[in-house]
């Protein structure tokens, strides 16, 4: 992947969710139900405009961990921990292991940030109704879905570093 193309990627994918919550937060209470029990019952609540600021700072900020960090730590590949490092660093291959790393690092930040915003709207849709409650059976889908993106994430990576 083209690190430019997956960076104006990433900040259109940050944008757009971020503008997601912004519009939607609008159809919020005054008092958002914002935290929620294990059986999904609304037990916190925050102000609306507090709330849609926090979200919107966390689906932008939250991300860009993700994309920043593989990045910084790779560096120039010192502080890269990867399998047949020796191999992978050689001066030949560096900058392509670098850029991939560091691409990595941008699809996960991309899929956080749609987790992010499924999870406001989850919020947005346990808010609509007379007594808030979150699905859990809709947190956990999403959550699973996620997990399985980190988890084939993850399969990718080690998959690229094993060969040598």
């Amino acid at each position: 992947m083209n690190l430019r193309v997956g960076a104006a990627a990433l900040a259109a994918v940050l944008a757009s969710v971020a503008t997601y919550v912004g519009w939607t937060s609008q159809d919020l209470p005054p008092l958002v139900a914002s935290h929620f029990s294990f059986s999904g019952k609304a037990d916190g609540f925050t102000p609306r405009g507090a709330y849609a600021a926090t979200m919107i700072a966390f689906v932008i900020l939250i991300p860009l961990l993700p994309a920043i960090f593989p990045g910084a730590l790779a560096g120039n590949g010192a502080g890269l921990n990867i399998p047949n490092r020796e191999y992978w660093l050689a001066p030949e291959r560096r900058a392509a292991t670098l850029a991939f790393v560091r691409g990595h690092g941008l699809w996960l930040a991309g899929a956080l940030a749609l987790f992010l915003g499924y999870a406001h709207g989850l919020t947005v849709h346990a808010n609509s109704q007379a007594s808030p409650a979150l699905s859990p059976g809709g947190l956990y889908a999403g959550l699973a879905v996620f997990l399985g993106g980190v988890a084939a994430w993850l399969g990718v990576l080690f998959a690229r570093f094993r060969r040598s």
